[in-house]
C-alpha cells in the first residue's frame, strides 16, 4: 500500500481512442471533471481535487473492442490500443472510507463510451485506511486456536482438513446434525454451511445450530477438541447479529458470509459486532472477473474485504470444477496470505475448495509455501468407499505427504485410505 495520503489504483485498458485522451476522461469522471467544461471547474480546483495520470504505457493493438461498443464511441475502427493506466487520487477527495472507495476506483468508468476494455488490476491505499479499519480479528492464527489445529512444525499439524454440508440443500436440521456426528467422528476439523443454506423453512438457521453444536459439544467431549463449522447467517444486518448470537451461546467458533450479497457495509458491520471469526464467501465472484478485459483481479478485490474484516477468503482451488486456471487460484492465494501493509500485518487464511481432492495436496504447498490454508473438500471426502473416516483420513495422509515431500503414489502404497482414494480421486 502507499505510503502518502494518495489512493492508486492501477487498470488494464482498452480504448478506440487516444489512450491519453481516454485516460484523462476516465480520470475527470472519477474525480471533479464532467462531460462539458464548468466554470468553478478551476485550474487550482483540479489541482487540488483531480485524479492525475500517473502511468499510461501502451502494451498493444486489437482489431475488434473487447466489449459491446456503440456505433457513436470515439476511435478508429480496427485499432484498439490496449494499455496500463494507474491513476491516484487525493485522499481528501473521500477520506478513509470504504463504500467511498469502491464508487472512485470502481464507479462510472467501465461504462465510458471511450473504454473498450477495462479491470482493476493493482490498488495501493494510504495508512489512513488501515488506521480506519479493524482488518480480521482472527485471521490464521486465531482460527488455528480455536480449531485446535497448530501450525506445520516439521512434525505435526497442517491445514484445516475441511468439508460443506451435501447436499447444499434439502436437509433438515436433524438431517444435517447426524451429517455433521459423522463428520466430527471421522476426524474433520472444519465444516461449513453451503451458501445456498441459511435460513429457508425446510432447514431453519436457529434449528439447524441447535442441532448441530449439540453433536459439536457431544464430540468436543469425546475428543478434547471442538470442530469448527462456519453457519452461513448471511441475511439483513438485524437478523445477522442475532444469528451470530446464537451460534456464539451455543459455543460456535465461526460465522459465514455471502460478501456480494451483504456488501462492504454489511461486513462492515457485522465484523464490529462479532466475537467469531468471520467465513467470508465469494459466492457471485465470477460476474465480476471472468471476461479478461472487464472487472477485477482478485488482488486489489480482496484487500477491501480484508480491511472491512474478512478471517477467511475463498480462492477456488487447483484443478477446479469452474473456469478459473490455476495461475489465477495461486495469484488469489497468496495475495490473501500476504500482510495488509506493516502496520496491518494479520494475514486472512485462504480457503481451498471446489472440486478438491488429495491429488492437488502436493501442487497447492508448493504454489504458496504453507499449510496456513482451509482445504475444503466435499465429494472427495464423502465419495471414498470407505466412509467418511477414510475419506477424511485419505486427505490427511495426502496432504502429509505433500509436507514431507514424499510423492503420493509412494506415500499411498502403506496407507490403505489414500491408496483407496486415489482411485476415485
Amino acid at each position: 500500500m502507499a505510503d502518502d495520503d494518495r489512493i492508486r489504483c492501477t487498470y488494464w485498458l482498452e480504448t478506440g481512442d487516444d489512450p491519453a485522451r481516454a485516460a484523462e476522461v476516465i480520470a475527470g469522471e472519477q474525480s471533479s471533471g464532467t462531460f462539458v467544461a464548468l466554470a468553478n471547474e478551476t485550474a487550482e480546483l483540479k489541482a487540488r481535487s483531480g485524479a492525475r495520470v500517473d502511468r499510461l504505457e501502451v502494451l498493444g493493438h486489437a482489431a475488434q473492442p473487447s466489449l459491446p461498443t456503440p456505433a457513436h464511441a470515439p476511435g478508429r475502427t480496427g485499432r484498439y490500443t490496449q494499455c496500463t493506466l494507474s491513476l491516484s487520487w487525493p485522499l481528501a477527495n473521500l477520506g478513509p472510507s470504504l463504500p467511498n472507495l469502491l464508487a472512485t476506483v470502481a464507479g462510472n468508468l467501465f461504462e465510458l463510451r471511450q473504454v473498450t476494455g477495462l479491470r482493476i488490476t493493482g490498488l495501493e491505499l494510504p495508512e489512513a485506511f488501515a488506521r480506519r479499519y479493524p482488518g480480521p480479528a482472527f485471521g490464521i492464527e486465531g482460527t488455528r486456536r480455536l480449531a485446535g489445529v497448530p501450525a506445520f512444525d516439521g512434525q505435526r499439524g497442517g491445514p484445516l482438513i475441511g468439508t460443506i454440508i451435501k447436499p447444499s440443500v434439502g436437509l433438515t436440521p436433524d438431517e444435517t446434525a447426524r451429517e455433521v456426528r459423522q463428520l466430527v467422528a471421522a476426524g474433520i476439523d472444519f465444516i461449513k454451511d453451503d451458501e445456498l443454506q441459511a435460513d429457508g423453512p425446510g432447514c431453519p438457521f436457529d434449528e439447524r445450530v441447535r442441532a448441530v453444536m449439540r453433536e459439536v459439544r457431544a464430540g468436543e467431549e469425546r475428543l478434547s477438541r471442538k470442530v469448527m463449522v462456519a453457519f452461513n447467517l448471511t441475511g439483513e444486518l438485524g437478523e445477522m447479529k442475532r444469528r451470530h448470537d446464537l451460534v456464539l451461546a451455543e459455543g460456535g467458533s465461526c460465522v459465514m458470509a455471502s460478501l456480494n450479497s451483504i456488501g462492504l457495509v454489511g461486513l462492515l458491520e457485522l465484523r464490529r459486532h462479532s466475537q467469531l471469526p468471520i467465513h467470508a464467501h465469494r459466492n457471485g465472484w465470477g460476474a465480476l472477473t471472468r471476461h479478461p478485459a472487464l472487472g477485477w483481479d482478485y488482488a486489489p478485490w480482496q484487500q477491501l474485504w480484508r480491511l472491512a474484516g474478512a478471517d477467511h477468503l475463498h480462492v477456488n482451488g487447483l484443478a477446479n470444477k469452474f473456469s478459473e486456471s490455476d495461475e489465477s487460484v495461486i495469484a488469489a492465494a497468496r495475495s490473501v496470505l500476504a500482510p495488509l501493509r506493516p502496520s496491518h500485518p494479520m494475514r486472512a487464511m485462504p480457503v481451498f475448495s471446489s472440486g478438491q481432492t488429495g491429488k492437488v495436496a502436493a501442487a497447492t504447498y508448493a504454489a504458496v509455501g504453507t499449510a496456513d490454508l482451509i482445504f475444503a473438500s466435499g465429494g472427495g471426502i464423502f465419495g471414498h468407499p470407505g466412509g467418511l473416516a477414510a475419506g477424511v483420513t485419505a486427505l490427511r495422509q495426502a496432504w502429509h505427504a505433500a509436507l514431507a515431500g514424499i510423492p503420493i503414489e509412494r506415500h499411498a502404497q502403506s496407507h490403505r485410505e489414500l491408496h483407496e482414494a486415489l482411485a476415485f480421486w
